[in-house]
């Protein structure tokens, strides 16, 4: 998701005279800026999983030269031994023996100062900690972070319920970007879960900026500026709320409905998102003008929740896939159907070529997300073929 990103920090660069996005890099994008610009991003960032701010970088040969360039930095000048504090560490070809061992180097590097200056030192907390610390390794290099964020970015606050494989908030902002939705175009999705992908874009359509309903690790800085984040907030301008509904969901499921319609509320949407609970192979375009249908299909259990038990699975997943095909050739023409999937055998089950199709990861399942363009006349080139 790094272009994605790098595309909305941009956007959001706009608002700031100070803020400035560099190059793109493996897992993220560098920015610079005022303290003020990370308050700004982590606020309106729908995309980054973090805001870090680069404490210091440098070469090193062992584990002593990581303590030595985390212990002399000023630590204190951000936060205090009252603080609880965590340390994750990364480390991609790192020639280092232990993880575990250097992850605690940096711990005693950042006690360690705290001790010589204060006599104390903050405690170590792994689930709720004040401050997070995060370290980076390669081949040659060692970076070490100060995180900005404190929750991970793409818990927004208003998550209550899930389904059983929710996707994150920040990946369905990606896939909606990716996508090329943007508010006013019709949006559907036929398999929406507990809806994590309609909140995203009905946040987005009322102006509800992502961070709006959380606390952020920044506010517990020693120089946090109170009045510049309060002022930043009141900035907000929400949008016009919508006239006609553009954004649609539908679920096999009558309890996902709820859940979908329950998680719309705790979002703030204050606007119609039509939910209906039908299977995805009845479904029809729920406007006239044609828009971006966007999904996670299921997989196995969810599929099933009205197949047929006695059905294998895999008779069942393409059974599925055929039925869902001919309503996507024969209701959907005009439409750009995006399906978000670990399965990259899907295009060949839904006897469809793709015209793009793009890598993502979900954690650390390799996902893609296909794209296919549902041309008028489908239906009646695929009503003209013989018979078999």
């Amino acid at each position: 998701m790094e272009a994605a990103l790098a595309e909305e920090l941009r956007e959001i660069a706009q608002h700031s005279t100070t803020m400035k996005v560099h190059n793109e890099v493996p897992g993220g994008v560098h920015a610079s800026g005022e303290l003020t610009d990370a308050y700004r991003m982590n606020l309106h960032s729908r995309i980054a999983s973090r805001v870090l701010m680069r404490m210091a970088a440098g070469g090193y040969k062992n584990e002593n030269d990581i303590y030595d360039l985390t212990l002399a930095q000023p630590w204190e000048e951000w936060f205090s031994y009252d603080h609880t504090i965590r340390v994750d560490l990364t480390a991609v070809k790192s020639p280092l023996k232990s993880l575990e061992f250097t992850t605690l180097k940096i711990k005693d590097a950042i006690c360690d100062r705290f001790l010589d200056q204060y006599k104390k030192r903050p405690s170590v907390d792994t689930k709720e900690p004040d401050m997070r610390i995060f370290g980076f390794v390669d081949a040659h290099q060692f970076i070490v972070y100060l995180d900005t964020s404190g929750e991970a970015l793409f818990k927004r606050g208003w998550r209550t319920e899930t389904g059983d494989a929710p996707l994150r908030e920040n990946l369905a902002a990606g896939l909606l970007r990716v996508a090329g939705w943007k508010p006013g175009m019709p949006l559907f999705d036929p398999m929406c879960g507990s809806g994590t992908i309609l909140c995203e874009a009905a946040q987005m359509v009322q102006g509800v900026p992502p961070g709006a309903r959380r606390r952020f690790a920044f506010e517990k800085f020693h120089d946090f500026e109170t009045q510049v984040w309060q002022d930043m907030k009141a900035a907000i301008k929400p949008n016009p709320l919508p006239a006609e509904p553009t954004i649609f969901g539908s679920d096999i499921s009558g309890d996902m409905v709820a859940m979908a319609r329950h998680n719309l509320r705790s979002a703030g949407i204050l606007f119609e998102v039509p939910l209906k609970q039908i299977e995805a192979q009845q479904v029809q375009a729920p406007t006239a003008q044609p828009g971006i249908l966007l999904t996670n299909p299921p997989y196995g259990e969810r599929i099933g929740v009205r197949g047929d038990s006695t059905m294998p699975q895999d008779e069942l997943a393409n059974s599925f896939y055929a039925e869902l095909s001919s309503t996507l050739k024969q209701r959907f023409a005009g439409w750009t159907v995006y399906l978000f999937t670990a399965d990259l055998g899907v295009p060949k089950l839904l006897r469809l070529k793709e015209s793009r199709k793009t890598p993502f990861f979900n954690g650390a399942l390799e996902c893609r997300l296909f794209r296919f363009d549902m041309v008028a006349g489908f239906n009646r080139r695929e009503a003209a073929k013989p018979k078999e």
